[in-house]
């Protein structure tokens, strides 16, 4: 049960941006422009398998099922690849620059400090430059925002593993604006 009074029928952050217009469009924006229409030398599905495994990392339901189905739509290999990436991204197969941008990611989901030297010496090594590791940070830090967003009103998290498709297509197609 959330722990404020939610006056729509919608699940996770969806419920919340729908009940808070002013702050919803905002956050919106910025998950458009992370995962979908700004520059970034990451491919949309790359930057939500980012979002994904922070968000499983930070045990945060709705947003891991969310934003993995969101990948998996965009990335070859689809479910079972990001079901081996939330698993174990050492072991699954991504590129390495990809494992190594989520060891930067999970770096920056664990605590608030700089990310260790020897993570962005792996991800340079593995062929980051300056816009890829920039990103992985910067989604990974608002991935930590959005997830205790979520989890801090207790938000609902829908039973049917059918609404992370449909919510998938919507993204997929339409973009964040969509679900505002």
């Amino acid at each position: 049960m959330p722990h404020i009074e939610i006056n729509n029928d919608l699940p996770g952050i969806s419920g919340l941006m729908t009940q808070r217009p002013d702050t919803g469009a905002v956050l919106s924006q910025l998950a458009e422009t992370l995962l979908r229409s700004g520059e970034s030398p990451l491919t949309r599905g790359e930057r939500e398998l980012i979002a994904a495994y922070v968000s499983e990392l930070n045990c945060t339901q709705f947003c891991s099922a969310s934003h993995s189905a969101f990948a998996a739509a965009q990335l070859d290999g689809g479910k079972d690849l990001v079901a081996a990436v939330l698993a174990d991204p050492a072991s699954a197969p991504v590129s390495p620059l990809l494992k190594a941008l989520l060891a930067v990611a999970a770096e920056v989901q664990a605590a608030a400090r700089p990310v260790s030297d020897e993570a962005i010496a792996a991800a340079r090594a593995a062929g980051a430059g300056d816009a890829e590791i920039h990103d992985a940070v910067l989604i990974a830090a608002a991935f930590a925002m959005f997830n205790r967003y979520v989890n801090g009103l207790a938000t609902e998290v829908p039973s049917d593993p059918a609404f992370y498709d449909f919510a998938a297509d919507l993204i997929v197609n339409h973009g964040y604006g969509a679900s505002v």
